[in-house]
This record gives C-alpha cells, structure tokens and sequence, in this order.
C-alpha cells in the first residue's frame, strides 16, 4: 500500500519541474538541466514498471545532496555514499531543511569500498555523478555501481568531458594546453589542471556495457554553457530559456557530444530495458 505522505512520482507531479532548476542560480540550472531531463524520465518510468511511488536510489559520491534532496522530495528513498563528513553535514541540513531527512541518509565510504557500508542488489537507480574522474580504477567504480543495482535497475553516469575541455583550453588562447589535453591519456592539459581524469564518449560507454548494462542514451551536458559570458545568461531572462533549449536539443546530437564540458550516459540492466 502507498504512503499518502508521500507524494506520487509522475511527470505531472507539481515538483517535477523544480528539478530542471538549482536554486543556487541560473548557471546551476544550465549545468543540470539536460541531466535532470535524462534522469527524470528514467525514475518515471521505473515507477511504472515497479508499481511502486518510492524508488530506492543511491547516490555516490552525492556530497550535500544536490541531486539526493529534490529526489527525496519527489518521494524516494535516497542514500548518499560521500567520503566527506562536511559534505554529508551539509547533506543533512539540506535534507532537514527540504523537510526529507525521513527519505534521506548520508553514509560515508566511496565507490571503491561500496558494499562495506550498503547492501548489493538492493537498489533501483544508482547515480554515479562526477566520481570516475577521481577513483583510481573507474572499471572497478562502474562495477560496484552497477552491483548495487536491482535486477530491473538503471544507472546514471555523469562525467568530466574531454573535448569540452579541449575546446575550452583552445578558445581561451592556451594552445599548447589544449593539444597537451587532446594527447594525454587521461585528458588533462597540465600539472595545473584541477581534474585528474576525462573521458570520451567511447570510453564511457565501454565502461558501462563492460560492466553488464545496455546503454540506454547518451547526452552532451553544458555543450555552450560554459562557453556563453555569464553577463547574457544573467541580464537577459529571455537568452536564459533560448540557451536552456538549445542545450537541450544539442544534447542528444552525437556531433556534440565531442565538444560537450560533461557526459552524461544512461546504463539499463537487460530486465528494466525489457520492461
């Protein structure tokens, strides 16, 4: 029997559209946007499939909840596995704030140690977002992400992009460093360079169907987002929604997600694809 605390999951559910935006501002919103979409729809239609109003997701490497929080509110049932214990301070005032800390618990531990601190198999979406470009074997990060799933399960992949950063090196005049990031094998385009590791579309999704997933889709996330000067996103309410739907139909478009800043990538186990 459903909760009737808990509000329905459902595309016309009246917080569905709050997760196309993040409340820290207009720039958040054009960094999420495309993957709230991808990962809306996917939580839609696993309720369908399931019958069930509440998933169990675990987000890892999930920090203060950025994802976990507006998921929680839609009614699911959210672990967030971060190995920062200010993140998942941070976590739990979001959570109590949102008025879900019933529907969320932080954990600290990473990917690479997952099931020292959650169950295997035993949950129905996994959001692994901006965590391979930090572990040591992103294979082994996929696996264990994909481990936790249930049977009819689905994991959403987000990750640093190589070409956006090429692109970006390239148009800020740093030519050497963009050739450096297109020859090095992980991506990066200096001893500077904050990210230690990017990835091509190629190679995430050899990482998910090597773990045992079909790849649902493939999207480009913030493919001119971080190309745009902020000053006509934040003077111009009308350039704000115009940028939001041209990155939204450019995300699906192979041809850009070779100059994309992130990637997003969708693995389904064969169950929830069949389903």
């Amino acid at each position: 029997m459903s909760d009737p605390s808990r509000p329905p999951v459902s595309r016309h559910h009246p917080q569905t559209a709050s997760l196309r935006s993040d409340p820290s501002g207009p720039r958040a919103s054009l960094r999420t946007a495309v993957v709230w979409d991808v990962l809306q729809d996917a939580l839609d239609r696993r309720v369908k499939a399931t019958g069930r109003e509440s998933l169990d997701v675990l987000d890892t490497g999930g920090g203060s909840g950025r994802f976990a929080v507006p998921l929680a509110r839609l009614g699911h049932r959210v672990t967030v596995v971060d190995p920062s214990p200010n993140a998942l301070f941070a976590l739990e005032r979001r959570a109590a704030e949102a008025g879900v800390a019933d529907r969320v618990r932080g954990v600290q531990g990473d990917v690479h140690g997952l099931f020292d601190v959650v169950e295997r198999a035993g949950y129905d979406v996994v959001l692994c977002h901006g965590v391979l470009e930090y572990v040591d074997d992103p294979a082994e990060g996929v696996r264990n992400a994909v481990a936790a799933l249930r049977s009819e399960g689905v994991l959403s992949l987000l990750a640093a992009g190589l070409g956006g950063a090429v692109l970006a090196r390239a148009l800020a005049g740093h030519f050497r460093e963009a050739r450096q990031a297109l020859d090095d094998p992980h991506g990066r385009w200096g001893a500077g360079d904050p990210m230690p590791r990017r990835f091509t579309t190629e190679q995430l999704t050899a990482l998910v169907e090597g773990a045992g997933l079909g790849v649902g889709a493939v999207h480009g996330v913030r493919v001119f987002a971080d190309l745009v000067p902020g000053v006509l996103v934040d003077t111009e309410p009308a350039a704000l929604e115009a940028l939001l739907e041209l990155e939204a139909a450019a995300a699906e478009l192979p041809a850009f997600h070779s100059v994309a800043t992130q990637l997003h990538v969708l693995g389904e186990t064969r169950a929830a694809a069949e389903a």
